[in-house]
């Protein structure tokens, strides 16, 4: 059994100031591009969002992880790719044990499997399951997965699991943490995030400030985004502006946030702003 294991074949890690998931890196960026640019880039990022993943559908690609800010469309990207073309894949949220990811990675093991992570950072702060994942997104030939432990690992109906299995599906890792700035600031864990790189195609959507962010929310709103909504155009440019005038100040700059201020538009049309200004600012 693998050192600081326990027999549920998890390692418990102690929170630290080296732990990945204390460490959110900020990085104040200046950038001379335009607005056009900006859009550009962004959408050529989102772009290459859904060709890869069409490339890991068709097994093209056995590893993807897209890096890259909450609340703007990276998970939307993916499963809109999905949902057209209909792969055997599940997507995992959330906490992962290495004994829930061993399980998983066994079930969508076949080729043309696809096993997304989406927000399962968790997995980063566990050496036990980074070395699965390595094993899983590896450019070898075959990719064998072993637990090599005196626990017993048995799958839903009660059968037992193989202590090694070939893995034929592949991987797609969404995640907010931007791996090329955690290994340059030498974190516990840049190995692991270099040794993913190397194994996986890795694609930053290049958002790093506040204007690109803002960038991004104009475009999808301009999209269609809030079309359910039944708000109407200045309404809509309304809201848009508001998250703009107060972007210093917003407890977030997302997609979601603007889902929020739509709700308080919709349902307090005269007091919007000064509730927006209470609930979703700083």
């Amino acid at each position: 059994m693998p050192r600081g294991v326990p027999k549920a074949g998890f390692r418990k890690t102690r929170k630290s100031k080296a732990s990945v998931q204390n460490v959110r890196v900020v990085r104040q960026v200046v950038s001379n591009e335009t607005d056009a640019q900006i859009r550009a880039k962004l959408d050529e990022r989102f772009s290459a969002l859904e060709l890869m993943t069409e490339c890991a559908v068709n097994g093209d690609a056995k590893a993807v992880v897209i890096s890259g800010p909450a609340g703007l469309g990276k998970s939307f990207g993916v499963t809109k790719v999905l949902d057209e073309r209909q792969p055997f894949h599940t997507v995992v949220r959330g906490y992962v044990r290495a004994t829930g990811l061993y399980k998983t990675l066994y079930e969508y093991r076949a080729p043309g499997s696809v096993v997304v992570f989406d927000d399962a950072d968790s997995i980063f702060a566990d050496d036990v399951s980074l070395n699965l994942l390595k094993a899983a997104c590896d450019t070898t030939k075959r990719r064998v997965l072993s637990w090599l432990t005196e626990s017993k690992m048995e799958d839903e109906e009660g059968e037992r699991l193989p202590r090694s299995f070939e893995f034929e599906g592949t991987v797609i890792f969404i995640t907010n943490y931007d791996f090329d700035q955690l290994i340059e600031r030498g974190s516990r864990l840049a190995p692991h995030f270099q040794a993913l790189i190397s194994r996986s195609m890795y694609l930053d959507m290049a958002m790093k400030t506040n204007r690109d962010y803002m960038i991004r929310i104009k475009q999808v709103v301009e999209q269609g985004m809030l079309e359910e909504h039944k708000l109407g155009k200045s309404n809509e440019n309304a809201i848009v502006a508001f998250i703009e005038k107060n972007q210093d100040r917003m407890r977030e700059l997302s997609l979601r946030m603007v889902v929020k201020i739509a709700a308080l538009v919709k349902s307090h049309p005269t007091k919007w702003e000064s509730l927006a200004r209470i609930v979703c600012c700083k």
